[in-house]
């Protein structure tokens, strides 16, 4: 078994895991400042590239049925086919999707007339702006939507939007909404500068949420802490964050799971500091989101009729026969979403989302 840290890429033999905003890779001399530009760059294009894969793998899942996006398939290249994924990958897009969707949809629906801005930290090919434009707009009017990544993943989408008549529409149909959406070209380490680069329209005085979605576990810890801090420093309003990362890297499964990364010159640097959902909790008071912080795993995510609801967990489980169980609950337990906040918009948002320690956490069976 070829286990890759993320729930879209497992066994697709394509390319690595979708590596957003970071750097890894092996030391470098000091004085090889040529060699050190080379190899930063070369990581970097590994960063940008493999965001296609979480494109294939939602395509996946929106072809099978687990999820509804019609937007998915306008960030297909028109010589590429609609892959097919392992059926436990297809799960894990369809939990992870829904419980950010969730939060996200909570945070809206929340004094909504109010008006809110959302940023995206590596948004990739995410569609959920899209998404959220296309399902009756009038339900999230006055919301700022931002999306940050690499220049040339920038340049990609852009691509897509002028070619795709449905996401122009979309676009059109949300600023009559009062829904805005902004695409911008940035290196999230950037923000960690002494004079970092403004973020045009970026309102510091709306609630704001954050999104990262396998992002900042690809920078050192210090340098993925400066960026929240950047947003937690310059942002005055109510601050909501979202994280979906990997989890549990000391047991023999997240050996496995580190192991095979470091063989291909991939890092997840933060993951030791932030190995356990506690931790995570934990990272987030130590950010300032100290009014309330939750953290569950995909497995128990999926569990949870809080997050998926019986009847929709029977629907999943007949649209594909998933004979790799255990594989499935070994995965699943490696990966969370996260979320923190401080100000009362989040607290009423997401009250009743029960995310604290667990009596397995108390216990220290594993499951911290």
């Amino acid at each position: 078994m070829s286990s890759i840290p993320n729930l879209n890429t497992l066994r697709t033999g394509r390319r690595g895991p979708r590596l957003r905003g970071g750097r890894g890779g092996r030391a470098i001399a000091e004085n090889d400042d040529t060699s050190a530009e080379h190899l930063e760059a070369g990581r970097d294009k590994i960063i940008q590239q493999t965001d296609s894969d979480a494109s294939s793998s939602r395509l996946s899942a929106v072809a099978l049925g687990y999820l509804v996006d019609p937007y998915a398939r306008c960030f297909l290249q028109q010589t590429e086919q609609i892959p097919k994924r392992y059926p436990i990958i297809n799960r894990g897009t369809y939990v992870r999707t829904t419980a950010i969707d969730t939060l996200v949809l909570r945070f809206l629906a929340t004094n909504s007339e109010q008006k809110k801005q959302i940023v995206s930290l590596g948004a990739g090919s995410d569609t959920r702006f899209f998404r959220l434009a296309g399902q009756k707009p009038e339900k999230h009017r006055h919301l700022v939507y931002h999306e940050l990544d690499f220049e040339q993943n920038v340049a990609q989408k852009r691509t897509f939007l002028r070619q795709s008549p449905q996401l122009e529409q979309a676009i059109r149909t949300a600023e009559k909404a009062d829904m805005y959406y902004y695409l911008h070209a940035l290196d999230l380490r950037d923000l960690t500068n002494k004079s970092p680069p403004p973020i045009p329209n970026l309102d510091p005085e709306l609630p704001t949420l954050l999104l990262s979605e396998c992002c900042l576990c690809y920078l050192p810890p210090e340098t993925a802490t400066s960026v929240l801090q950047y947003f937690t420093m310059n942002l005055k309003a109510a601050l909501g964050l979202v994280l979906y990362e990997p989890i549990r890297p000391f047991d023999a499964f997240g050996k496995t799971m580190v192991s095979n990364l470091a063989s291909r010159g991939i890092h997840l640097q933060t993951l030791k500091r932030y190995s356990s959902l506690e931790a995570q909790r934990q990272r987030f008071r130590l950010a300032g989101l100290d009014s309330g912080q939750g953290a569950r795993d995909v497995q128990q995510l999926y569990q949870d009729e809080t997050w998926v609801a019986r009847e929709e967990r029977e629907r999943i489980e007949r649209l594909e026969w998933l004979d790799e169980v255990e594989e499935w609950h070994l995965l699943a337990s490696h990966y969370c979403v996260a979320w923190g906040w401080r100000g009362a918009v989040f607290g009423e948002a997401w009250h009743g989302l029960v995310g604290g320690r667990t009596r397995e956490e108390d216990r220290g069976d594993g499951m911290g």
